[in-house]
């Protein structure tokens, strides 16, 4: 078995910006994200709630997730964001 990766979805509150990834390192990376650690899209638009992510065990199945995910409409999007996290609770927290 590979290394577990993930695709997940950031957003800047409910309903608001939304910025997709992949990793290795879900808990790494979001602390990244969280504490702004370089000039990116994410942070200039406080881009920093994980509301969404699953696990891969191909880091080449997450990324092909990666990019089908990134081609959805944002309503497709929402809606799966809704169907496992309808608060938009920030995830982040139960992963660490």
């Amino acid at each position: 078995m590979d290394k577990p990766s993930y695709v997940y979805i950031l957003a800047s509150r409910p309903y608001g910006t939304l910025y997709i990834g992949v990793t290795s390192d879900l808990i790494k990376r979001i602390w990244q994200h969280r504490e702004a650690a370089a000039a990116s899209f994410t942070k200039k638009y406080c881009i920093n709630r994980l509301v969404w992510y699953e696990i891969h065990t191909d880091i080449r199945e997450a990324i092909t997730r990666e990019k089908r995910l990134k081609s959805w409409k944002r309503n497709w999007k929402v809606n799966l964001i809704q169907s496992v996290n309808p608060l938009w609770r920030d995830l982040y927290h139960e992963i660490v």
